[in-house]
């Protein structure tokens, strides 16, 4: 399970989303099992009289863990947040949303990033273990369908296609059995691993079931991995987060999807208006409740809030509708009060 230090630089170039999600309808639930708040602690800017003592700095380490799809997020987070208070550490983890979920229920970590709602059985997991948590959804986003530069014939698949080609017992190895007319070469694929949220979402959206894939293809939690695999095999087909392939559109060849309208290419248009189907999703951040007691865990989970919309918007990320925003932070107030 690999814990990384924040890096202080973020990985995707800064840039203005024209629109916000319009029309989006999403569920917002509360905390598990619907426990009593935790206590509350005055937050960095609560401030005293006039004339009274300063608040004192903030001091800690805030532990981040889970999907590789978020990451960006949470890392442009930490990055602005460190700038605030240099005396909280922010480490930001990649250990894909499945492994995530492993520490966060076990209470290793104090903030999850996911990019898939929790299961069942991790819900079970928190509740044997006495973790209470808060769920924030912060943005959308699409799953994008990659090959190689080198390929001229692959423009667009079909959901069929995809599936035939990723579904378990797959028959499917060269490229000539999922249309005549392309050539008699070898596929090679590539894709998240069964930790990952992105690998859940892509089953089960693609294949029908959730964990259902074949298993001969390189797998890595890594997103940066897969990235630089497809890159490199002329072959090559992949899938990951849209704003992996927003970083690296000199390094790969993007592929529309036909969901059964036409062929469609993810943008922070489609995927907005949700014509980008069946491959788009939203993406959450879960927050241990009582470690709100915490005031560098309570600031920087309402840093996170506040900036949410824009700081996913400049990772390449698709904010939702100004109202889940405000929802998200009434919620945290009533549970930090």
């Amino acid at each position: 399970m690999k814990v990384q230090l924040y890096r202080g630089q973020r990985g995707l170039d800064r840039r203005v989303v024209a629109a916000v999600a319009l029309g989006l309808v999403l569920a917002v639930t509360g905390c598990s099992n619907r426990a009593t708040a935790p206590a509350s602690n005055p937050g960095p800017g609560s401030g005293t009289a006039s004339g009274g003592p300063r608040p004192a700095a903030l001091e800690g380490t805030v532990l981040v863990d889970g999907s590789s799809t978020v990451y960006p997020i949470a890392e442009a987070v930490a990055e602005e947040f460190g700038k605030l208070h240099a005396g909280v550490r922010v480490m930001v983890g990649v250990s894909g949303t499945g492994g995530g979920f492993k520490r966060f229920t076990a209470g290793e970590t104090d903030v999850q990033n996911a990019s898939r709602p929790i299961k069942n059985s991790e819900r079970r997991l928190a509740d044997q273990n006495g973790i209470r948590y808060l769920e924030f959804p912060v943005a959308f986003d699409g799953l994008a369908v990659v090959v190689n530069p080198a390929n001229d014939f692959v423009d667009c698949m079909t959901a069929e296609e995809l599936r035939r080609l990723w579904e378990p017992g797959s028959a499917v190895t060269r490229w000539s059995q999922l249309r005549p007319g392309w050539p008699d070469r070898e596929i090679k694929l590539y894709g998240p691993g069964p930790d990952s949220g992105t690998f859940d979402y892509f089953t089960e959206a693609i294949v029908g079931r959730a964990q259902a894939s074949r298993p001969d293809f390189v797998a890595s939690e890594d997103d940066n991995v897969l990235v630089q695999g497809i890159a490199g095999d002329r072959d090559a087909l992949g899938y990951f987060g849209y704003a992996y392939y927003v970083e690296n559109t000199d390094k790969l060849k993007l592929v529309a999807v036909d969901g059964g309208q036409g062929c469609v290419y993810p943008s922070l248009e489609t995927i907005n208006n949700g014509t980008y189907s069946p491959l788009s999703r939203p993406l959450h951040v879960y927050v241990n409740a009582e470690r709100l007691k915490r005031p560098e865990v309570e600031a920087f989970v309402r840093f996170y809030l506040e900036h949410a919309a824009t700081l996913a918007a400049e990772v390449g990320y698709i904010p939702l509708p100004d109202r889940t925003y405000r929802e998200n932070l009434a919620r945290f107030e009533a549970a930090t009060r």
